[in-house]
């Protein structure tokens, strides 16, 4: 945990200095790797440790062990950045080995859609070793977090999606490997295909996930569903965008990550983070009412910065909804060390299927 939270860290401080504003640390090429500070550093390294501790066999948490490194020595000015590029596609191949025993373990859909999550994510670490810019290398990322989730969706609703939910997810990772494919070759056409799989993989989630109902009731159930049917809301939006053709323009590319990688990928964060987090660092993670503000400011942050800086061009919103967006991380990190510090709390029980 302590690579991913120092990978988050400095992923935030890269962002305050790609809105050209003051930072606590100003290395060089921070810039540079912010986006792979966030979604290998971080958010890889919690995938994987999350699904390591699943595994229970020690040989397991080589996987986040490396992807932890490779994100520290992204911020490291004395290791040549090539070098922790390497680092970090062999710690995604790590990942995708992670994966087999699991899957071989139980024969199930979402599982093997984790692992070609696990492998669109080792191809765009490895794209990214050839080349500086990440243009080409976000729809990968992209592939990978939205379909890991989506699948961990689908095995913790599983009860009210139906006994045919694994195969229809299975189908639209493959229709999202497609689109990626074909990207290589014409990026517009992948483009268009991929925000085409992302809107119907995010209309089935919708139409079938829980939160639809629990969005109703009280506590840590409510709050849940609230987080989830956000990032759901943000997932509509890059698809979207996507639809437009491959997004060159600076408007559309920022729209396209935020909305994903912050306002689809972070909502689910704060939508599992006192159920997932517990089992994996056995700390009570106690939902508590403070948690609705991170989640509350995450959205005006993104209708800041998406709707009005990006759509409106007004680079004045675009910064102060990237800085709203900062703070809102922040907040909900101090927020889940205040809830785990202070112990557990009176809340009312989930719902069934609520996770």
């Amino acid at each position: 945990m302590l690579p991913a939270g120092l990978a988050l860290l400095a992923g935030l401080d890269a962002g305050l200095l790609l809105l050209g504003l003051p930072a606590p640390v100003t290395a060089e090429r921070l810039p540079a790797v912010h986006g792979m500070l966030l979604v290998l550093g971080f958010v890889g390294t919690l995938i994987s440790l999350e699904r390591a501790t699943a595994l229970a066999r020690p040989l397991g948490y080589l996987a986040p062990a490396v992807l932890g490194l490779g994100g520290i020595l992204l911020v490291v000015p004395a290791v040549p950045l090539v070098i922790a590029k390497i680092v970090l596609a062999v710690g995604a191949a790590c990942v995708v080995v992670l994966y087999v025993p699991l899957w071989r373990r139980q024969y199930d859909h979402a599982l093997l859609t984790q692992l070609l999550a696990a492998g669109l994510a080792l191809a765009g670490a490895l794209i990214w070793i050839g080349q500086d810019a990440l243009t080409r290398v976000v729809p990968w990322l992209i592939g990978f977090l939205v379909l890991t989730i989506a699948a961990e969706r689908v095995e913790l609703a599983r009860i009210t999606m139906g006994p045919r939910a694994g195969i229809r997810l299975l189908i639209h990772a493959w229709a999202v490997t497609a689109a990626l494919v074909v990207g290589l070759v014409l990026p517009d056409a992948g483009a268009i295909m991929l925000g085409l799989a992302l809107l119907s993989l995010t209309g089935w989630l919708v139409m079938h996930d829980v939160a639809r109902r629990t969005i109703r009731a009280r506590g840590v159930t409510r709050y849940m569903a609230a987080c989830i049917l956000a990032g759901y809301v943000w997932l509509t939006v890059a698809g979207l965008v996507l639809l437009l053709g491959m997004p060159a323009a600076q408007p559309a590319y920022d729209a396209v990550v935020h909305a994903v990688f912050l306002g689809y990928t972070f909502s689910m964060i704060m939508a599992h983070a006192t159920t997932i987090l517990p089992a994996v660092l056995r700390i009570a993670l106690p939902y508590r009412p403070a948690f609705w503000a991170p989640i509350a400011l995450l959205q005006v942050a993104l209708v800041v910065r998406v709707w009005i800086g990006d759509g409106l061009g007004m680079p004045v919103a675009w910064r102060i909804g990237g800085v709203l967006g900062v703070i809102a991380l922040v907040l909900f990190v101090l927020t889940a060390l205040y809830s785990a510090l202070r112990g557990p709390a009176a809340a009312p029980i989930a719902e069934e299927g609520s996770a």
